[in-house]
């Protein structure tokens, strides 16, 4: 049980931060499919910053974490403003877009990252290797049952994510930033009336979902293969889009969805060793998470509420 726990949470807890990064661009009224592309060119950024900082530079596992941290948001904002410049400047098709970035992030990192491995390092790679990370313990919590495992071999981004979402929490529900934003995605027309640039509102919203979706990148590189490689990420961007569906772009429900994505996953890879089947059925395990959203989409999808003016290109002169 304590396994599926740890696991389940290195797993839920980045899934988190990028379905956040959803939910602000999407309560601004701008569509983000993107999540994908942005986490994926987030990873890369700050795999490379890390890769760079440890065996270029000298630096120790502490100030490579930072760099990576760092690195991952401007890289997933950088691309983020691609996006935005396509959907509030060009009045692209938002859907389109979003598909394009992703499409984009994977062709484009496959490129930077042979290029850069064969070219600067001189070692023929598509990937780019990253130290293990540490884990610690939280002392005496982590000893009670069940809930300790919650407390236990707990990843530093993990704590990092969770600061993260409570700030962004309080920027969009506490701020007079937080009230525009959403009033974009409600009633723009109403927003614009009250003197605030919409456009420049869904701008910062889009870039800030870049930042967060890059945490969430770089963070499934560490947990998940120690690694960066383009392909590793493929569907999680999907699943933290599901997630905020169900969650009915509100953080907590957002939440509960990634928990049972990220507790469906550990618990069936558990299952697979506990009885003791063959290596090809872990891989089977990786649908369960997208089973779990075919299922959730059944029960739920009558009662999700979108932001009113979601996907729709403003226009001021229709006021």
């Amino acid at each position: 049980m304590d396994k599926i726990i740890i696991d389940g949470m290195s797993f839920t807890l980045p899934l988190f931060i990028m379905a956040i990064g959803g939910i602000c661009c999407e309560r601004s009224g701008i569509t983000n499919l993107a999540v994908e592309g942005l986490s994926g060119m987030g990873a890369f950024a700050g795999a490379l910053a890390a890769y760079i900082a440890v065996k270029q530079l000298g630096l120790g596992y502490a100030q490579a974490h930072v760099a990576a941290l760092l690195f991952s948001m401007v890289g997933g904002m950088l691309l983020a403003m691609v996006h935005a410049l396509m959907c509030i400047r060009f009045k692209a098709n938002q859907v389109v877009s979003g598909v394009v970035i992703n499409l984009l992030s994977q062709a484009l990192t496959i490129f930077l990252v042979k290029t850069i491995n064969s070219t600067v390092f001189g070692r023929p790679s598509d990937q780019i290797d990253l130290e293990v990370s540490t884990r610690f313990t939280v002392p005496g919590i982590s000893s009670i049952p069940v809930i300790g495992a919650f407390f236990r071999n707990v990843y530093p981004f993990e704590v990092f994510i969770i600061l993260v979402s409570v700030v962004v929490w309080y920027l969009l529900y506490r701020t007079g930033f937080g009230l525009h934003l959403r009033a974009s995605g409600d009633n723009p027309h109403a927003l614009d009336a009250a003197g605030v640039n919409v456009s420049v509102v869904r701008f910062k919203a889009c870039v800030l979902s870049g930042a967060l979706c890059g945490i969430g990148g770089i963070c499934f590189a560490y947990s998940i293969s120690a690694q960066f490689s383009s392909d590793y990420y493929v569907g999680y961007g999907y699943l933290a889009i599901a997630a905020l569906i169900f969650g009915n772009w509100n953080f907590m429900p957002t939440l509960a969805a990634c928990l049972i994505f990220g507790f469906s996953r550990s618990l069936g890879y558990q299952a697979v060793q506990w009885a003791q089947l063959p290596s090809a059925w872990s891989d089977l395990i990786m649908i369960l998470p997208y089973a779990m959203t075919l299922l959730l989409l059944v029960f739920f999808s009558k009662t999700n509420h979108a932001p009113r003016a979601l996907g729709v290109i403003y226009d001021k002169s229709e006021r």
